[in-house]
């Protein structure tokens, strides 16, 4: 008997519909050869959706995310569309991953055979490694809970033992099964106290692991490295923000 899934689709906006129709067209080919029924359920939110309502998702939609098998996002935001204090307003970040709990953002990052790169000559053991950034905590907690004055603004970063303790646990555990079986804790230990404690939580699961390397690098040498030596790395974890730029630096 074919497993049914209910899907809910949130096309986006921008290049969001073409990438989530290919998508679709895919998962068509995956039910042909596997046993399954995907029941997709489209929604409307991200920049579009606020222009027309006000809202970037409503509450009917954040509900059908929370109780269906799974969500398919295509890209969502607009830069012109902007709320009244002035951050974008169509995005889904704030809404979506606080609202499913979606604490751990994974971001493999591999380069492919006949795929042209600046590095492809500088690793030799080849690019493949993962990031994992915490997604609910960090400094993007601070968004549109910040303190706004005609003099300035104030953006606060949160970081907890709850918080930091599961996300570390996740890169741990995808460590464990990798040929190198490296964690890289990426951090500003040495500027911030929040990161402070995001290190000496890390610290405490490495040792809980000792068949699995552990190491720390500062987010700005961490950034310089990516170029310098991706080959190196397998598993990095981090806070929201610096995950944010890693990843993109990865890609």
């Amino acid at each position: 008997m074919a497993r049914d899934y209910r899907v809910i689709i949130i096309p986006g906006d921008g290049i969001g519909p073409e990438v989530t129709d290919a998508t679709l067209a895919v998962l068509a080919a995956v039910q042909d050869h596997e046993n399954i029924n995907l029941n997709f359920e489209t929604h409307s939110a991200g920049a579009a959706h606020y222009s027309a309502t006000g809202r970037a998702m409503d509450d009917t939609t954040l509900a059908a995310c929370r109780t269906a098998d799974g969500v398919l996002k295509g890209p969502v935001g607009d830069p012109a569309v902007r709320a009244p204090d002035g951050i974008e307003a169509g995005t889904l970040g704030g809404v979506l991953r606080p609202g499913l709990d979606a604490y751990a953002n994974v971001r493999p990052i591999r380069l492919y055979p006949g795929v042209t790169s600046a590095l492809r000559d500088v690793a030799e053991t080849g690019i493949d490694y993962i990031i994992v950034r915490e997604n609910t905590e960090g400094l993007y907690a601070s968004r549109g809970k910040g303190t706004v004055t005609p003099e300035g603004v104030t953006d606060f970063m949160t970081m907890s033992r709850t918080g930091i303790d599961r996300v570390v646990r996740k890169a741990f555990s995808l460590a464990a099964p990798r040929p190198r079986r490296r964690v890289t804790c990426v951090d500003k230990a040495n500027v911030l106290r929040g990161f402070a404690l995001f290190r000496e939580i890390f610290d405490t699961h490495a040792a809980q692991h000792p068949d699995i390397a552990a190491d720390h690098l500062y987010a700005d040498a961490a950034a310089a490295a990516l170029v310098e030596r991706p080959g190196t790395f397998d598993v990095l974890v981090t806070e929201n923000f610096v995950g944010d730029i890693l990843s993109d630096l990865g890609a």
